[in-house]
């Protein structure tokens, strides 16, 4: 066996080939992106008003003036005019651009409206007040987006904002989740007393859904009758396999023989850690194999701390490792790195994580009651409350 440090520089060494392709702003949620995306512009690209209201020049306040006549009325959308009197004002909307000589925004709420003027009834205590100013958010040419970045439901309208309505993203990989087993059958169908119904293929499917993979799924049973031709096909439509099950040393667990005779060249099999501790990692011929052990929290686990990690390390995406605090004494003997199943809480801006040990890797009703997997490392096998551990969230 390997250590889980081992099995991120082997990972490191074998990523898969992504490349930039342009995609629909409103296709490209959820994907890395494989640019820099600069300002266009000054952002505001305008002196803009943040308060309905009237603009005045905040020089006629200091001397003491408190009633105004209205000269004008500008709505968002309206060209840029002139405050021409500095003893005159101009009603305002939000949105619209501040008129050039006036530099304040008094707020409808501290004036009294007459017909044709206003009644300053609580002064502004600045100049520039209410007003959104030029530029102070970004300036043209700034890099707002960086190269590597996810897009979420806030970096869309800045790509938006900025003319991107076609952007380059890294490319997904095509992906293939095979479950194996005689065990198994379909959520729909009512199991013999000795079956179970298939849910890791679900639950891996899903996480890479959130990342826009569509993946195919796939079922083998435990004989190998015809598998080399259906290994050949699989190869030939996907990028990437994702078996759960038939990975470790029994009788029926087939899967790492047969990779072995489609060329697939093994990169590590068995790692020490608990769960998942016959991981199983190879390539050949461009495509990458991962196979997860067939427990379900095994296989849950290695969604979240290898498979994800090594398709955001293959797309260039910039993602930190969280951390959080042992909110209370851990013990695991076992010289094995331990991820431990915790819930989150956060109190006065800490990352605390309480441990939900649950029944071992078969259990994964636990899975709902936790947030993720906090990384105990091999060691003194005591973890003390107040320690901080990598935490892999699959709560995403």
């Amino acid at each position: 066996m390997i250590s889980v440090e081992q099995a991120d520089q082997i990972l490191g060494d074998h990523l898969w080939g992504s490349v930039p392709e342009r995609v629909s702003m409103v296709d490209a949620l959820g994907r890395v992106l494989a640019e820099d995306v600069l300002a266009d512009r000054d952002f505001p690209p305008f002196n803009r008003v943040a308060m309905d209201g009237v603009a005045v020049c905040f020089d006629s306040i200091e001397e003491g003036q408190t009633e105004f006549k209205i000269a004008a009325l500008v709505a968002a959308g309206t060209p840029e005019i002139s405050l021409e009197q500095k003893a005159a004002a101009i009603e305002v909307m939000t949105g619209a651009v501040l008129p050039s000589g006036a530099d304040t925004v008094i707020p409808y709420e501290h004036l009294k409206v007459g017909d044709g003027s206003v009644e300053v009834i609580q002064k502004p205590e600045k100049r520039w007040v209410n007003v959104h100013r030029c530029g102070i958010d970004a300036h043209g040419g700034a890099k707002l987006l960086n190269r590597g970045s996810f897009i979420s439901t806030a970096e869309v309208p800045v790509l938006a904002s900025v003319g991107l309505d076609m952007v380059s993203v890294q490319s997904l990989p095509r992906v293939a989740i095979v479950s194996t087993g005689d065990e198994l059958v379909e959520p729909k169908i009512t199991p013999a007393p000795h079956q179970i119904r298939r849910s890791n293929v679900y639950a891996i499917s899903s996480a890479l859904s959130r990342l826009n993979i569509k993946s195919t799924l796939i079922h083998f049973g435990d004989s190998e009758l015809g598998l080399q031709g259906k290994l050949t096909a699989l190869f030939e439509a996907n990028d990437v396999l994702i078996f759960t099950g038939g990975v470790s040393k029994g009788k029926f667990d087939w899967v790492p023989a047969a990779l072995g005779d489609a060329h697939i060249a093994c990169h590590f099999h068995g790692v020490a850690q608990r769960p998942a501790k016959p991981l199983w990692f190879g390539s050949g011929e461009g495509k990458t194999v991962f196979a997860f052990p067939g427990n379900p929290v095994s296989s849950y686990l290695c969604v979240y701390r290898y498979f994800l990690p090594w398709l955001f390390m293959s797309m260039g995406a910039e993602r930190l490792i969280e951390k959080a605090v042992l909110a209370e004494d851990f013990d695991f003997k076992a010289p094995l790195t331990y991820f431990l199943q915790v819930k989150l809480e956060r109190s006065s801006g800490v990352l605390s994580a309480r441990p939900i040990p649950g029944g071992g890797s078969g259990d994964f009703i636990n899975l709902i009651k936790a947030d993720g997997f906090l990384e105990l490392p091999a060691g003194s096998g005591k973890f003390k409350k107040g320690e901080v551990f990598d935490f892999y969230g699959f709560r995403f």
